[in-house]
């Protein structure tokens, strides 16, 4: 009698088991509705839907959710929030310790980074990308030593790490060890002739080796293979005027801003290459549209070209 009763007023038996199907019903409204903007690039909306999702139910997956929306917004410490709550949830979720380690490396927060990686592979000690992480914070605390060891070990699980390969011979460069570094540089431009950051590794170390017809022609080979690579530009620039070919150099650099107009390091350049030729009217020019373009640190500027540009100059790994 019970049961027709409930079904011919439309009252259910069990209030609380209706009100959680309905809690439950909401929940994936919310929680897909935030998947689907995510996907669409609307993040804000992303993170209001995912936010209310878990108002209702608290989800693993839904808070890994939002702390890629928080994390593409650069809203870094509230998804740096989210991953740690998830690293409780499910301590033994190595991606989670991953996406951590990446996220405090963007935050500059290579201890905490450090931790992250050390906990993955505790959990997964095959696990490469963990490795590379970890030496990846050594290389952010300035322990060279320890980047190189823990990159060995990220390259004896995965031979093919370009990665890991690129960071270790940049770690060697700086250690002045050349020629271990050009055979990390050598294996991937096996691979792939056209690697830009190998070729302009290689450029460099050839440069510092005072080989500078080698080190011309990988720079040279970048900036065929992308116009657009600044980073080409500015060293076969600088490469140019050591050598006092200052008419080259001004050139280069002219072919350079005409492609990328909005990058200051380049008007420095070239402004340097200027007054060397004598060109003081025009070194001035290019002083005033670097100021333009980053007028937050014009105490950097000395009016000779002699400092370093305005541009925080990081290695080819963007370290």
């Amino acid at each position: 009698m019970g049961f027709f009763k409930s079904f011919f007023s439309g009252k259910p038996d069990n209030p609380l088991a209706e009100q959680e199907k309905t809690r439950q019903k909401n929940f994936d409204i919310f929680k897909y509705d935030g998947i689907r903007a995510q996907r669409m690039g609307r993040q804000d909306y992303a993170i209001k839907c995912f936010t209310e999702a878990l108002a209702l139910h608290d989800d693993f997956e839904t808070r890994g959710h939002l702390a890629r929306s928080y994390a593409q917004v650069n809203q870094l410490d509230e998804a740096r929030q989210q991953l740690e709550r998830m690293t409780r949830m499910e301590p033994t979720h190595t991606d989670t310790w991953l996406t951590l380690a990446n996220l405090c490396y963007m935050q500059e927060d290579y201890p905490a980074m450090a931790e992250a990686a050390q906990k993955a592979i505790a959990l997964e000690e095959g696990n490469a990308m963990a490795h590379y992480l970890l030496a990846k914070a050594d290389n952010g605390q300035g322990n060279g030593l320890m980047c190189i060891a823990h990159l060995t070990q990220a390259i004896t699980l995965k031979e093919d790490f370009t990665e890991a390969r690129l960071l270790r011979a940049e770690a060697l460069t700086q250690m002045q060890q050349y020629k271990e570094a050009r055979e990390d540089v050598d294996a991937i431009l096996a691979q792939d002739p056209d690697e830009e950051s190998a070729l302009l590794l290689r450029g460099r170390i050839a440069e510092a080796s005072q080989d500078f017809g080698k080190a011309e022609a990988d720079y040279r080979r970048i900036t065929e293979v992308n116009p657009f690579n600044e980073q080409a530009y500015l060293c076969l620039g600088r490469l140019y005027t050591a050598q006092k070919k200052l008419a080259e150099a001004i050139a280069l650099l002219d072919e350079a801003i005409e492609l990328n107009p909005g990058n200051p390091a380049l008007y420095h350049e070239r402004g340097r290459a200027k007054l060397l030729n004598g060109d003081k009217e025009g070194s001035m020019e290019d002083l005033k549209k670097e100021l333009e373009l980053n007028p937050k640190e014009t105490e950097q500027l000395n009016g000779e070209f002699n400092n370093q540009p305005l541009v925080q100059q990081t290695n080819i790994l963007g370290l």
